[in-house]
């Protein structure tokens, strides 16, 4: 069955004026975080002395499907360039949750041997380890050089962006695939036609599409504002997602909810229309209703808690200051560049953001702000009063390890709410 895609799921680079999934033009403005970088672009000592390249970065929702986008689309090659910096093996919390991933799915398919599983942006083949360590064939399909790192380590890698053109040569070289999974990148591809189309096409009759990313509940529940920035070019409702999969021969048959980037959605998609759809669909979808996503008047409450807490924050920072307190950042997730440059901190305020010494983003700088990522062993040695927790969705696990360590800071928790944790409350 040849099947082509609506239009509007190529997302041309620039300005958006309707809905990525639905094509609808009832879009509103819900938080305008101004012109930014996009936050992989890292920068080198070099690079301080070139100027920066910004793009607006505004978060609109879709009146008709409830989907959540940004209104203007960089180049997808320009976001995952080759050097693209960011390892998911490095941090343990995630290794050992795509571990559960793997197990989980195994179980629940009853993979074998025979099956081939394909990751598509795959990193450096984290996930696609617990597969292989149960004999299921696997393959990774990644961009960037990180495709480099997979291959070393013995997980076969396809460096290539995905579309049809890479589903065909896939299939042709190893067969089609009893499932596709994509962990954290279904919100942000701008070539959204070409990568469903190519997952439909190299997946088994009976095969199955999941993808995992941020839900949009639990964005707006926990004032979540960092998750917006130019890679994530959707963040995706229940409602978004069947509108989306309605344009296509798929099904959303099932729906879990997980608590990972701080809460997240995982669908199961089966080819073919009219599938068996378990009951977690229309519970979902239910709460949805209930919760308000179909209203603006939701969004423009969101909207008003990240603005408060943003004053609390750069309220804080400034009278610690004027007190002699050190306060420095620990962690540079992505989602650290959109809420330090909307914040509008820098290094005045947060002088440097200690990271873990395997981390690609050391001795580099965040877009914006040029705050310098050093190595984390520096928080033992300055004890600063105060750290700033950037990758807040992992923070008692991360106040734990630091104490563990012999930190004697205290923490700030910066989202949901500002929030200071004691040391001695750890």
């Amino acid at each position: 069955m040849k099947l082509t895609y609506p239009k509007h799921h190529f997302v041309k680079t620039g300005h958006i004026s309707s809905c990525q999934i639905c094509n609808s033009k009832k879009l509103h403005l819900i938080l305008d975080l101004g012109h930014q970088s996009p936050c992989v672009a890292m920068l080198t000592d070099e690079q301080l002395d070139k100027p920066e390249i910004t793009y607006p970065l505004r978060m609109v929702w879709c009146e008709d499907c409830t989907g959540v986008q940004i209104d203007y689309c960089v180049a997808g090659k320009e976001i995952y360039y080759p050097d693209y910096p960011y390892r998911s093996g490095i941090t343990k919390e995630l290794v050992d949750y795509q571990k559960q991933i793997s197990k989980s799915i195994i179980k629940k398919f009853k993979l074998n041997s025979n099956d081939l599983i394909v990751d598509v942006g795959s990193n450096d083949g984290t996930l696609l380890q617990g597969f292989k360590e149960e004999g299921i064939k696997t393959l990774g399909v990644e961009p960037t050089n990180i495709a480099k790192i997979a291959n070393k380590s013995g997980i076969n890698t396809f460096q290539a962006f995905f579309g049809i053109k890479t589903a065909k040569k896939i299939q042709e070289k190893y067969g089609k695939a009893s499932l596709i999974i994509t962990t954290n990148t279904f919100a942000h591809m701008q070539t959204l036609g070409e990568f469903i189309m190519g997952a439909y096409n190299l997946l088994k009759d009976d095969g199955i599409f999941i993808s995992e990313t941020h839900y949009l509940l639990d964005v707006i529940a926990g004032g979540q504002f960092d998750t917006i920035y130019h890679e994530h070019l959707r963040t995706y409702s229940l409602k978004a997602l069947i509108t989306l999969f309605n344009q296509y021969d798929f099904t959303i048959v099932e729906v879990e909810r997980g608590s990972r980037y701080g809460g997240n959605i995982r669908i199961y998609v089966k080819k073919g229309k009219g599938k068996k759809i378990n009951p977690s669909v229309a519970k979902l979808l239910k709460l949805e209703k209930e919760f308000g996503l179909g209203k603006l008047e939701t969004f423009k409450l969101f909207a008003d808690r990240v603005r408060n807490a943003r004053l609390k924050f750069m309220d804080f920072l400034m009278k610690s200051r004027k007190k002699g307190k050190k306060i420095v950042g620990n962690s540079c997730p992505g989602r650290c560049s959109t809420l330090l440059n909307y914040y509008g901190v820098d290094t005045e305020l947060l002088p440097y953001l200690a990271e873990q010494p395997t981390s690609l983003k050391l001795n580099m700088y965040l877009p914006g702000k040029h705050m310098p990522v050093v190595n984390n062993q520096r928080l033992f040695d300055d004890q600063p009063d105060y750290v700033v927790l950037l990758a807040w969705h992992y923070a008692l696990p991360i106040m734990q390890q630091l104490k563990k360590r012999g930190l004697k800071s205290n923490f700030i928790i910066p989202l949901p709410d500002f929030k200071i944790v004691k040391n001695s409350k750890v």
